[in-house]
């Protein structure tokens, strides 16, 4: 029997893949009432359940577990199987075993894995490579097996990765590395080391030069990176400045005029470097590849411009859940000192003092609010102009009353929304709204 532990998204697509293969199953989940319980009803009106708790006399009679990503590997039933010697299989991990012939991109990273994974797949299509992206963003992997795509482009978690032991990339990057989920993990070396798991068997390892941490421990690999330097030896994505031009590079050959790009700043010309040494394992030609650059307008609530009012521009950056991201953001879009900032949330634990220099090199004034509104004014004391408020509505106001003409209102929480919002995707929602009803 396969227990499948945590229903929601990855729950369901288990109980599919369990259901094709007429494999018997249980389904148990931690919370008494999780997503995708009527789903589950009407896939299987019989199955054998329990929710609230995952009895231990299930995890007896288990030959394997699903484990679904937002399980943490720290709870004592998952340990109390540990012990057992019961084998923890994830989605990915299925995938992996099923997957032989079709070439994977698989893409990780603290941040920009969701908008570099889907600039992948459209680089790709547009050469004529039918690209097929799954994972962390779009479909669960488990329910794209039995396509044929002609690469998989993946975005993968460290959650997903905990439980992966077989994926075999035909490229793998980790982006960027920065403290996020530190409620989940005991440390960061146990985060980055989950991250690290995307490069094992890769056949090319794509890491950053800006930031060590993103450099494979695994032998064997080919190696390519990328960065913002311009001093590039041959095989290096970078970019080369002349007469204060900027231009993607790879080497000494350029690719494109950075101005050329739809996105700007210099957090976006990462992404495209990343996407381009990426994609050149499948496709070769990056100048063919870098033709959709122009075009690509980025995901929403990821430094998404949602206007520009009165010479102020508004730019929504909700999925910035971590300093790193955050940090990016701001970098990535000031001119000196013209960036309005609007911070908060659940920090996850995280260290928070990265954030201090951006405060006093980039920005102006400091809008904070939600649970760990305590933590950001520590921070803010005598480096920068602050005002701590009661949500976001009233940082909004309050940024809108500050903000002069060439000055950006940036909504990049550095947090988790769970203390005010469903997810990322409300919190961005309730600044678009109210943006656009000015």
């Amino acid at each position: 029997m396969k227990l499948i532990i945590g229903l929601g998204k990855t729950g369901l697509s288990f109980v599919r893949y369990c259901l094709k293969r007429e494999l018997d199953f249980a389904v148990v989940d931690t919370r008494p009432n999780p997503p995708g319980i009527e789903a589950l009803k009407a896939l299987v009106p019989d199955c054998r359940q329990c929710f609230g708790e995952i009895p231990y006399n299930l995890i007896d009679q288990a030959s394997e577990l699903f484990i679904s990503p937002g399980v943490p590997l720290q709870i004592p039933a998952i340990r109390y199987a540990m012990k057992q010697g019961k084998l923890l299989t994830g989605d990915v991990e299925l995938f992996a075993r099923a997957q032989k012939d079709i070439p994977v991109i698989a893409i990780t990273g603290s941040n920009a894995k969701s908008t570099v994974t889907v600039l992948v797949g459209e680089m790709l299509n547009s050469v004529g490579k039918k690209a097929m992206i799954a994972g962390n963003i779009g479909l669960p992997v488990l329910d794209v097996l039995d396509e044929s795509p002609d690469v998989f482009v993946l975005e993968l978690s460290s959650f997903q990765l905990e439980t992966t032991r077989s994926l075999k990339a035909k490229s793998a990057a980790v982006l960027n590395v920065c403290e996020d989920h530190m409620d989940r993990y005991a440390n960061f070396s146990d985060y980055l080391a989950a991250k690290q798991r995307v490069y094992h068997d890769a056949e090319c390892a794509v890491e950053s030069r800006d930031d060590a941490l993103t450099r494979s421990t695994f032998l064997g690999a080919k190696k390519l990176n990328f960065g913002l330097s311009s001093s590039l030896k041959k095989h290096e994505f970078g970019v080369i400045v002349e007469t204060e031009k900027r231009y993607l590079a790879r080497g000494n050959q350029k690719i494109m005029g950075v101005d050329a790009m739809k996105l700007q700043g210099r957090h976006h010309e990462l992404n495209a470097l990343a996407a381009l040494a990426l994609a050149s394992c499948v496709f070769p030609d990056v100048q063919q590849l870098a033709k959709v650059l122009p075009h690509f307008s980025g995901l929403p609530h990821r430094c998404q411009l949602v206007d520009v009012i009165n010479g102020v521009a508004w730019v929504n950056d909700s999925k910035a859940t971590n300093v790193g991201a955050t940090v990016a953001a701001v970098q990535g879009l000031a001119t000196g000192k013209n960036i309005i900032l609007l911070v908060g949330g659940q920090s996850k634990e995280a260290d928070l003092s990265g954030l201090l220099p951006v405060f006093q090199s980039c920005v102006k004034q400091l809008f904070i609010f939600g649970e760990d509104a305590d933590k950001f004014e520590k921070l803010a004391a005598d480096s920068v102009a602050y005002q701590k408020v009661n949500d976001l509505e009233a940082a909004m106001s309050g940024a809108k009353t500050a903000a002069e003409k060439g000055d950006i209102v940036l909504l990049s929480p550095a947090c988790a929304s769970f203390d005010m919002f469903d997810n990322f995707e409300a919190r961005g929602d309730c600044f678009l709204d109210w943006v656009r009803k000015q």
